[in-house]
């Protein structure tokens, strides 16, 4: 991927029109139907930093998925700056269609009155939470409760004979509003804007029962939101009616989901028709739609909204080389006059465009901009993704109110950004965050053995309900009992060490995989150097995440072997599939401290942008006010200590924050540009929120710099088999991919089947328990979504309040992931207790009769204990 300024046009130009206004920013895509499980799955840090405004769930206590329970999620959704949880009060029963009990349509209906005013009265005791609430009594009811089917009311389509609809939504309707006068009602939540939906508004509107918000889904095309959106606006024009708000609350594919290249064609079109929408849920719940790995890394999927969600000041008017064409490149553009910025994301195609800004005002931008391109990469439904890629930082003479910025080496399934400041007053540039990069495609590989399977095509704009992959096409043949080797030929251009990805998929039920887990495969460079990966677990087949390692190559051309067996290691256990091979030369760039310019952080309490420093990182510094902040979004590559260090010019102080706590303060002098040994701070693996407080009158902020290690920070690591257990709680050599061959399993079902361990600290206050656990519950499944259920664990410290946390899949119960939590020790020993228990429902005394929720800890391999600071 490459960038230049540009005075001939290419094969397409997205024009970006800062002098046409398209109204404030709203941000509505960025909603998520069953996309949180519970608090702290995901974490609240993937919910806030992807700035997620709606989430879609299922009613308290229902039956139709383990988690998302709407009364559970609440609170912890809104902590994290979430506005309105739309409640599937229809999902509090099982199946799909919907089993609502009863021999005859009336009984149905009068069963499920009853279970609405419950629904009812449960929110009605939340307080102030409760006007976040939006009730949905009925979902896609063409298809479920008044469709044609088994389960219907009276197997009649409400779409030829909606009396009975009709009927049923006005008194659940007035149902609801007079048990809550202040009540939220969405609807009508069909599959699809069927012309039928206007006689819904005109009934509804007869009887004074229309929806508070109007709901449908578009599982269509990009390009249908914008024309259902104009079409129902049409609608309520003349029907003298709104306009009310709009949640599409189920959109996108399997093909689509994950792909920053296509989500970006959904969210340009959502945004410019300035209503909400929620992703839809195919998979499992609590990864926010395939954009959250375990509990807190994101994805290039999650990047790609943590930009969108960045965007302030107004809209502005893009124009698309196809517009309204899907599979097409499409944009979406901001402009803060305020902040002085504009940001661009587009992305949907590759090869090559011109990206034309237009009307670049000069009392805004001067004559000189500083322009910031950056790519957030497709890493794979269940691969994380590190912050995006910067490409290009330079800054380009504005020419009749207009820059042109040429893109060549498009790759159409990333998303690009593009940050556009003033420029012209001694910004030093930085330099690409990535050095050479090369993909080379699994079925171009050469195959020697048996077993070799070419697979596909999977997801295409054809086949929309497949998995996404590089080509569409993938490789088998890595098995148990096979001699199959993949052999890839590569070649590079300089002497080095080079960071290699497999990307890879298991099947985390297919037969050969249950034995043992993640398939290991054996990697060799040139014939030696072996090295055994494990290649990572997904929830179906062709779900793809990676596995990263290191290589040294010299300068030319090398063969590179992915083998079941090898003479040194061993053989291969299990059943992979193999997407691509990438490689990128790790030069002192990459491996130099990560640097965020603090102009370009999420700003508030009064910080303002000031582009009139020299010598500064990026084009400007951010002054802070007193209590003025500047929050950022890092990534770490693993739970553990990083090199933070805050640069700022001049005598003003702050505080910095890590994940909600303090961990120091920033203090500078009068001398410009600080520089100081980094602080050794915990960093969870993932993402990370890094907010800086001023403290004094003004604090003028440069950058962040997050940089690897220094092992300063007290450490260690406690094998949960040296620990007490009691009960069923026992230590096991079942699991061979704990460390030491042994883990403690059992924990649960009561407090009586414990395990305890004793830990130290050298001095008192708050630590990380970085807990590596395994978990593969899954409860039985009525559809097409794999249900695996979140264990947790009770964690008391020292005989305290235990406090729960939730530990998401890890698809096997011999595949280990990390999960830290932030807990208060005492100088010198520790004791910690791990149990668990079953939760009842919101009544306190039922239980979930389909194995929904556990009352199991997750599987404990070992507990490492590191000061936050």
């Amino acid at each position: 991927m490459a960038a230049e300024a540009s005075d001939a046009p290419t094969s397409g130009n997205l024009t970006i029109d800062l002098g046409t206004d398209t109204g404030p920013f709203h941000g509505g895509a960025s909603g998520t139907l069953y996309g949180l499980y519970g608090d702290g799955v995901p974490s609240r840090n993937a919910v806030e930093g992807m700035y997620v405004r709606t989430v879609s769930t299922k009613a308290q206590d229902g039956t139709q998925h383990p988690g998302a329970d709407a009364l559970e999620i609440l609170r912890p959704f809104v902590e994290a700056g979430g506005q309105d949880v739309y409640v599937y009060m229809t999902d509090i029963y099982r199946g799909f269609p919907y089993e609502w009990p009863g021999d005859t349509g009336a009984e149905r209906l009068a069963d499920f009155t009853a279970r609405v005013r419950r629904q009812v009265d449960q929110v009605l005791a939340l307080g102030t939470y409760k006007s976040h609430v939006v009730y949905v009594p009925f979902n896609e009811p063409e298809g479920n409760m008044f469709g044609t089917e088994e389960w219907s009311y009276d197997r009649t389509s409400w779409r030829s004979d909606p009396h009975r609809y009709f009927t049923a939504w006005r008194d659940i309707y007035r149902l609801i509003k007079e048990l809550d006068p202040g009540a939220r009602i969405a609807g009508p939540n069909t599959c699809l804007l069927y012309d039928e939906v206007r006689g819904f508004l005109e009934f509804a509107k007869a009887e004074d029962v229309l929806p508070d918000v109007i709901t449908w889904h578009e599982l269509t095309t990009p390009d249908e939101i914008r024309t259902s959106v104009a079409k129902y606006r049409a609608v309520e024009r003349e029907l003298g009616i709104g306009p009310l708000p709009v949640n599409i609350n189920e959109y996108a594919h399997n093909y689509h989901l994950s792909v920053p290249g296509q989500m970006i064609q959904w969210i340009a079109a959502i945004e410019e028709s300035k209503v909400d929408a929620d992703m839809a849920y195919w998979n499992i719940d609590g990864n926010l739609n395939d954009s959250v790995v375990e509990a807190n890394k994101g994805n290039g999927q999650w990047w790609l909204f943590n930009a969108y969600g960045q965007f302030t000041g107004n809209t502005v008017q893009v124009t698309a080389p196809h517009p309204n064409v899907h599979y097409t490149l499409q944009g979406v553009a901001a402009l803060d006059r305020a902040k002085r910025q504009a940001r661009v994301l587009l992305g949907g195609a590759g090869g090559s465009a011109d990206v034309v800004i237009e009307h670049v005002d000069s009392d805004i931008f001067g004559t000189t901009v500083h322009v910031r391109l950056l790519e957030i990469p497709w890493t794979g439904q269940v691969g994380f993704s590190a912050q995006p890629l910067r490409l290009t930082d330079r800054e380009l003479a504005v020419v009749d109110g207009k820059v042109t910025l040429r893109l060549t080496d498009l790759e159409a399934m990333s998303a690009y950004q593009v940050i556009l400041s003033p420029g012209g007053n001694g910004a030093v540039a930085l330099p690409p965050s990535v050095g050479w990069r090369r993909s080379y495609q699994a079925e171009d590989a050469a195959y020697i053995g048996d077993g070799h399977s070419l697979n596909g095509p999977e997801g295409s704009p054809s086949d929309v309900d497949r998995f996404a992959g590089s080509t569409g096409y993938h490789v088998g043949g890595l098995r148990t009992g096979s001699d199959g080797v993949l052999v890839f030929s590569v070649e590079v251009p300089e002497d080095g060490t080079y960071d290699l990805r497999v990307f890879a998929n298991s099947y985390n039920l297919a037969d050969a995989v249950r034995e043992q887990g993640p398939t290991n495969v054996f990697l060799r460079v040139d014939g030696s150097h072996a090295q055994e990966l494990r290649l990572p677990l997904g929830y179906k087949w062709a779900v793809w995440g990676h596995t990263d390692t290191r290589v040294e190559l010299t300068a030319g051309a090398h063969t590179i072997t992915l083998a079941a067996q090898d003479h040194d290691l061993g053989v291969t256990r299990g059943d992979a599939v193999v997407d691509r091979l990438d490689l990128a030369l790790r030069d002192d760039q990459v491996t130099a401290p990560a640097l965020y310019d603090a102009e370009f952080a999420a700003l508030g309490g009064g910080a303002r942008v000031d582009y009139g420093q020299r010598g500064a990182s990026g084009p400007g510094v951010v002054v802070l006010p007193r209590g003025g902040t500047a929050t950022f979004w890092v990534h770490a590559a693993e739970d553990g200590e990083a090199a933070v260090g805050v640069d700022r010019i001049g005598s003003g102080e702050g505080e910095l924050t890590i994940n909600g706590e303090n961990v120091g303060m920033v203090e500078g002098d009068d001398m410009g540009i600080v520089e100081r040994s980094p602080a050794p701070l915990f960093l969870t693996s993932g993402i990370n929120k890094v907010t800086v407080t001023a403290m004094s009158d003004q604090l003028v902020l440069d950058r962040l710099q997050v940089g690897p290690s220094r092992g300063l920070l007290p450490t260690s690591t406690h094998p949960a088999e040296e620990g007490t257990t009691t009960g069923s709680a026992r230590v096991t050599g079942a699991y061979t991919f704990a460390t030491g061959g042994k883990a403690v399993d059992g924990i649960g079902g009561g407090p009586a089947n414990a395990l305890t361990l004793t830990v130290t600290a050298e001095r008192a206050g708050r630590h990380a328990l970085t807990i590596r656990y395994s978990n593969a519950e899954q409860a039985p499944a009525t559809h097409y979504n794999p249900d695996p259920v979140c264990r947790h664990a009770d964690i008391s410290i020292n005989g305290s309040v235990p406090q729960r946390v939730l530990f998401p899949t890890t698809f096997h119960f011999n595949n280990f992931h990390d999960l830290s939590v932030p807990v208060t020790l005492d100088q010198g020993a520790n004791t910690l207790t791990f149990t668990a228990d079953e939760l009842p429902d919101h009544d306190g005394h039922s239980r979930n009769q389909y194995g929904q929720r556990s009352a199991y800890a997750p599987v404990i391999d070992t507990v490492t204990v590191t000061r936050l600071a």
